[in-house]
């Protein structure tokens, strides 16, 4: 393992207020509703908000294939942020490799942190490659464009959920 990669950030700015935006992204209740790409069908989730926990969900993709996530916690001060390690898994929860992109890295490192900003709510997501060789770090960053690509139709989703439960 060599060096750090560089950090992804994305940021969306909610309109619903802070305490509903971390409920929706923190319970697995609300979480079935909006999580994943579009276009992709949330399988199962389930979550255990606490530092070593766990989220783990499954999604279908538009193309009939499975993905499996995994979070684990690290860090939890509600409602302003949690940073987790996490990637991709299979159906048990084990640690395995992006279904598309096999040489994409086994782990990242990643916060979301929750601003207020009177009733709405500044989200700042971060994430870089860990524990990566220097080869997974150089597809992670040229990955980027996919990421904010991919977070931005996921905030889409979670905008148009937050604007069916104020």
């Amino acid at each position: 393992m060599t060096g750090e990669s560089k950090e992804f950030v994305i940021k969306r700015v909610f309109d619903a207020p802070r305490e509903l935006v971390w409920r929706a992204f923190t319970q697995a209740e609300h979480l079935k509703h909006w999580w994943g790409p579009k276009g992709f069908k949330m399988l199962t989730c389930t979550m255990d908000l606490r530092p070593g926990g766990v989220f783990h969900y499954g999604l279908l993709a538009p193309n009939g294939v499975e993905m499996w996530g995994k979070w684990t916690f690290r860090e939890i001060v509600a409602p302003e942020y949690f940073t987790t390690v996490f990637g991709f898994s299979d159906k048990d929860g084990g640690l395995s490799r992006h279904p598309f992109a096999p040489e994409w890295p086994a782990e990242m490192l990643g916060s979301h942190a929750f601003e207020a900003q009177g009733n709405k709510t500044l989200l700042t997501t971060r994430a870089t490659a860990f524990n990566a060789t220097e080869d997974e770090r150089k597809v992670f960053e040229a990955g980027f464009g996919s990421m904010e690509q991919g977070f931005s139709g996921t905030w889409d989703q979670l905008a148009a959920y937050l604007a069916t439960i104020k």
